[in-house]
């Protein structure tokens, strides 16, 4: 147990080192490069504006590609967002991304796919969503393709009536998105029919390849009746490849849920390169199979890293499930066979279980590839001499 604490400690005072750490006074701040791009939409027959905002990192490494979140009611979102992603971004729970947002010139128009018919909101208004979509996805998407280093992984992303249209993207489009993030979505447009659409989509998919997050927060009355139904059949839902995320803000208003959502939607989406002890299977294989997943979303190669398959072992083994832990350690090893790291671990899950003879094998193993910058090389020596007294008393 010694080992697992002082790695744990290592690793928490390494993470809050980069997390709190300040730049120095004479070290320049390395700001976000947004760019403003007007056009004429021969889709919606008008001249829109997007802003395009790119990573802190972009230029430094002119090959790598980023995922886009596609934001809508404009570059006001944008200091949220980077709150949010910074902070993720620091603890490797999302990657960098190229943000879209969108400026809105009617939002009503754009956003509902249907005519609003209802006393409760304003009648005749709505219906332009399919045109709206139409220039997202043969204008705007690839104009942002075209210009700057996306790869196939897109968000979208808004709030009340976008998130309606946020919604309504998945129906019409599934594959032109691979997530769709609903704020307080007005579903009680209509009579209802933003929520209906979507319940009748997702009772009749067998497959929907996306992340979807919706909340709300504390609206009452038909908006609240129409959003609980939608959110119940989301939930209760057996279709495949969906993951489904929601939340229920008390004493938060309409107007605050992005403010209320947004770490929990963005935390939720995207894959930590920490991978979770529930993604883990009976079967190693899964550890391959999440940091593919992973990769795929990042939109970079992302082996599974040392430190993070050796935190699933010990897991393991506190939870005293040591065949499985020993089984993941071995894994670790194949990947980083000269890893003193990946080699101790496997001797304190031998210990754990019991096996003192293959557990001082395995530190014996770890002290012959230890070099000089491995700091715990008097620990493995110990440990070692400690294991040896061990087996001469048995």
């Amino acid at each position: 147990m010694r080992l697992f604490k002082l790695l744990c400690i290592s690793g928490f005072l390494l993470c809050t080192n980069h997390v709190m750490a300040q730049p120095a006074a004479d070290e320049p701040v390395i700001n976000y490069s947004q760019q403003t791009h007007t056009f004429e939409s021969s889709m919606l027959n008008e001249q829109r504006t997007v802003v395009v905002q790119l990573p802190k990192s972009y230029q430094t490494y002119p090959n790598k590609r980023f995922p886009v979140i596609y934001r809508l009611d404009g570059a006001g979102n944008l200091p949220l967002i980077n709150a949010v992603l910074e902070r993720l971004q620091q603890d490797d729970q999302a990657p960098e991304v190229i943000v879209v947002a969108i400026e809105s010139t009617n939002r009503l128009r754009d956003f509902y796919p249907t005519v609003n018919k209802e006393p409760q909101g304003p009648v005749g208004e709505g219906g332009g969503a399919a045109k709206f979509l139409a220039f997202v996805e043969q204008e705007l998407m690839p104009l942002v393709n075209k210009q700057y280093r996306t790869h196939d992984y897109s968000v979208i992303a808004g709030a009340s009536a976008a998130g309606v249209f946020a919604l309504y993207a998945m129906q019409a489009k599934p594959e032109l998105f691979q997530a769709h993030i609903a704020y307080s979505p007005a579903v009680w447009w209509n009579y209802g029919a933003p929520a209906k659409s979507l319940k009748t989509f997702v009772t009749k998919a067998n497959s929907i390849n996306s992340y979807v997050y919706i909340n709300i927060g504390e609206e009452a009355g038909i908006m609240r009746e129409r959003y609980d139904d939608m959110q119940q059949t989301m939930q209760n839902s057996k279709v495949q490849n969906l993951r489904f995320k929601s939340d229920a803000f008390a004493g938060v208003s309409h107007n605050l849920t992005s403010a209320a959502g947004a770490f929990n939607a963005y935390h939720g989406l995207f894959l930590s390169k920490q991978m979770p002890l529930s993604a883990l299977s009976d079967d190693v294989s899964s550890i391959d199979a999440y940091y593919q997943r992973l990769s795929q979303q990042w939109g970079e190669q992302i082996a599974p890293p040392d430190r993070a398959v050796r935190l699933l072992g010990y897991s393991l083994t506190d939870n005293q499930q040591f065949e499985r832990a020993i089984e993941v350690f071995k894994y670790n090893i194949k990947n980083y066979p000269k890893s003193a790291y990946a080699l101790s671990a496997l001797s304190y899950g031998y210990e754990m279980q019991g096996n003192t003879r293959q557990a001082l094998v395995q530190i014996e193993a770890a002290i012959a590839v230890a070099d000089d910058t491995y700091p715990y090389l008097d620990y493995l020596k110990e440990t070692k001499t400690r294991l040896e007294a061990q087996l001469s008393k048995s």
